[in-house]
């Protein structure tokens, strides 16, 4: 639901830590030593070493330009062979529905200059997930939903899997909703020898098709298929197999259960390269277990389990590198996250079933960035005290004591760190709601500015505190349930007058609104100033967004969607309302994807509250969404009939008494026009008056085309103002 000359290159004895190919956004890669980095500075790769930071440029523009060509790829990602003498750089990048993981590849030979293109003959821009084998001979690619191995000397190609006649079985990949829900892209993992891959197989013939329709983009129309899995329907089959390189020949692992009641969102190679490490959850998500298998054979047994009476969470929700298995011990044992304790806590689980709790208390672990099993300790996030913040500690690997926290306690706010793999150096980035982003480079554990950099606790102004217009409140509802919020007050604030407000909303599993960093409270739809133009600009976390207070806190939201975090959106907004400088006759709600949700339901559910309502791209039914985040967060359709009717907004629409704007992109594969449709027809069916405006062929962010991001900002922002006109209410102009 939720950017000149060749340099001396050094032979560079490290692999470079990115299991997941190339990709976006990898804009710093370090040396497995943690003694220098790399970045990519207009395709200039460059390695900066620590603690000085002196840069020097291994790799210049000019000498990327192909033979033919005038200009130099456009490097948009790169990674080394494990000797530093080859190098594999992305470029000319797709975009495969969210991300931009489809394009070209081509690889530099440092020795003798030479660059050429990987994939001859394949499709330009067709090329996904290139890695180097580990002795940096071969690369191995999809293209075309296929899987590919390259001989880098001879350029031969070999291809691995086959679709039998059928583009719709992907290999090395995964189907819409395998992308979204478990944010898995890169389908496949050379062994550490390097003579066989294991790759995912999902069969995507097995899942209906949802049409979008393009009817702009020519004078005929043109059906867009989108292999989607709607709630109630079965999970995408798939398996994993292991092709060994020479022989071209599968074995599938023999995975217990039926395919289409499973799903396996984790695989990695467990150290010593002879058997998988899988993770596999049931179809209800409440259940996962963790299977070895061995990938001569194929035979494979269950070494972990662990069930929730809610869901199992999976790991993209506490750590933003899906790939990869935490080994230590040299395979022994890994690190493992759990919330059964009631609390987001790490564990080591031996191969055995034993386990034992290394973070204890009551505090959940936001995120893992680093295990330095040398050093003997795990780096996280948490935020005991301020569920709002985010500051780094770490823990020791034996659990012979309780948490450090590292961030320097006078910097209360949001911090996020890079850290070296040697544990020794980090860059680091702060924020607060009145401090701009600030970084500087340290070393750790003692968390100082390295030789050069100034201290950012020296740029930290406590008078910008005081004057910040954003400011933080708990409210505390009938039912009993404590909300953090934030709010901006109109600018000549007077608290004997009564001012319009506009609660900007999300309230979903995927994300929270309040949270202490640099632009909370910002409006990012409504164009000019809602503080200058009069009004109060609210947002609150409801029960079941995942701020860091704990399991319940989280998955009290279980079967509930559009029932609990409503309830608690509009038991806080009652409370908002009885402040003597809010005007009661004058609330707005808006909101996008889940928040586009949850505008629909507040406005149909309590209309004696919201007055207007902005409702972006919103899910009107959660029948209609993928079956993954649904069946995850709702249960099975077949068995909890009742709350998915109860939750939906199409349920409640006939309730509407108050001015609404529903705007959707109609090219929207993630969550479909449909909704909008279905809504408008029961709108239509009680005699409703509402206002829709579509986006012809725009996806979920309605970003595409010139000028739409504008006009989308002004028609929500006309429409807010004539609904519910900003400023004081003694100001405004009554008609007798």
């Amino acid at each position: 639901m939720i950017r000149l000359f060749f340099a001396r290159v050094m032979p560079l004895a490290w692999a470079l830590q990115l299991v997941t190919g190339l990709a976006i956004g990898q804009s710093l890669k370090w040396s497995p030593d943690g003694n220098s980095y790399f970045v990519n500075e207009r395709s200039r790769i460059v390695r900066y070493d620590l603690p000085g930071l002196k840069p020097e440029v291994v790799v210049s523009p000019e000498v990327l330009i192909p033979d033919k060509q005038t200009m130099p790829i456009s490097v948009e990602d790169f990674q080394f062979t494990s000797d530093g003498m080859k190098l594999l750089f992305f470029t000319n990048s797709k975009r495969v529905w969210r991300y931009r993981t489809r394009g070209d590849y081509w690889v530099l030979d440092t020795r003798t200059r030479k660059i050429r293109k990987l994939g001859e003959g394949r499709p330009e821009s067709s090329l996904m997930f290139a890695k180097f084998s580990p002795d940096g001979k071969k690369a191995a690619y999809v293209s075309e939903r296929n899987l590919y191995v390259e001989d880098l000397e001879s350029g031969q190609i070999k291809q691995l899997t086959s679709g039998n006649g059928t583009p719709k079985l992907i290999h090395g990949t995964f189907d819409w909703v395998y992308e979204e829900e478990f944010a898995i892209r890169d389908g496949f993992r050379w062994s550490p020898d390097g003579k066989s891959i294991a790759y995912w197989q999902i069969d995507a013939n097995a899942i209906r098709d949802f049409y979008m329709m393009n009817s702009t983009d020519s004078v005929y129309s043109r059906i867009v298929p989108v292999e989607y899995p709607k709630a109630g329907e079965p999970p995408s089959p798939a398996r994993i197999g292991v092709v060994d390189i020479a022989s071209g020949q599968t074995r599938w692992m023999a995975i217990e259960g039926d395919p289409q009641e499973h799903y396996l969102p984790r695989m990695e190679w467990a150290p010593g390269g002879k058997s998988l490490v899988v993770q596999q959850f049931n179809r209800k998500q409440n259940h996962s277990r963790i299977i070895e298998c061995n990938a001569q054979t194929g035979a494979c047994q269950t070494i972990f389990q662990e069930s929730d009476p809610a869901w199992v969470s999976h790991v993209n929700e506490w750590s933003r590198n899906v790939t990869g298995w935490d080994w230590i011990e040299k395979g022994k044992t890994f690190i493992w996250t759990s919330e059964k304790d009631g609390w987001r806590h790490l564990y080591r689980v031996g191969l055995n079933g034993q386990e034992q709790l290394l973070t204890r208390g009551n505090y959940d672990v936001i995120e893992t960035l680093l295990i330095d099993e040398a050093g003997g300790f795990i780096y996280f996030y948490a935020s005991p005290d301020n569920a709002l913040q985010q500051y780094l500690y770490r823990v020791p690997l034996d659990g012979s004591h309780g948490a450090e926290r590292l961030s320097p306690v006078g910097q209360e706010g949001t911090h996020s760190y890079q850290i070296s793999p040697n544990g020794k150096y980090a860059r680091h980035n702060f924020s607060n709601y009145y401090t701009p982003p600030l970084r500087e480079w340290i070393s750790l554990p003692d968390h100082q500015p390295l030789p050069g950099q100034e201290d950012i606790s020296k740029k930290i102004n406590p008078q910008a505190k005081l004057d910040s217009p954003v400011s933080f409140f708990k409210v505390t509802t009938a039912d009993g349930v404590e909300m953090d919020g934030w709010m901006v007050k109109p600018n000549d604030f007077d608290p004997k007058e009564k001012y319009p407000v506009v609660f900007y909303v999300y309230g979903e599993p995927a994300s929270t609104t309040v949270n202490d960093r640099f632009g909370v409270g910002d409006n990012f739809v409504f164009d000019g100033d809602l503080a200058a133009e009069g009004y109060i600009h609210i947002s609150v976390d409801n029960r079941g967004t995942p701020a860091p207070k704990g399991r319940a806190w989280r998955k009290s939201i279980y079967r509930k969607i559009g029932q609990l975090n409503i309830r608690d959106q509009a038991m806080a907004a009652k409370k908002i309302l009885e402040w003597d400088f809010v005007d009661s006759s004058r609330v707005a709600v808006w909101g996008w994807s889940g928040g586009g949700s949850s505008t629909l339901n507040l406005m149909f559910q309590y209309p004696e509250i919201y007055k207007t309502g902005v409702s972006v791209a919103p899910v009107t039914a959660s029948r209609l969404y993928d079956n993954i985040y649904t069946e995850r967060y709702m249960g099975l359709p077949q068995e909890n009939s009742a709350d998915y009717a109860a939750g939906a907004a199409l349920t409640h629409a006939k309730n509407l008494q108050g001015n609404l704007l529903v705007i959707h992109g109609t090219g929207d594969d993630n969550v479909h026009y449909q909704n909008t449709e279905m809504l408008i027809n029961e709108l239509v069916r009680y005699g409703k008056l509402f206002m829709v405006m579509p986006y012809p062929n725009r996806t979920h962010g309605i970003s595409e085309g010139a000028g739409t991001s504008e006009h989308l900002s002004k028609t929500a922002s006309h429409f807010l103002r004539t609904h519910v006109p900003g400023g004081p209410k003694s100001r405004l102009m009554v008609k007798p």
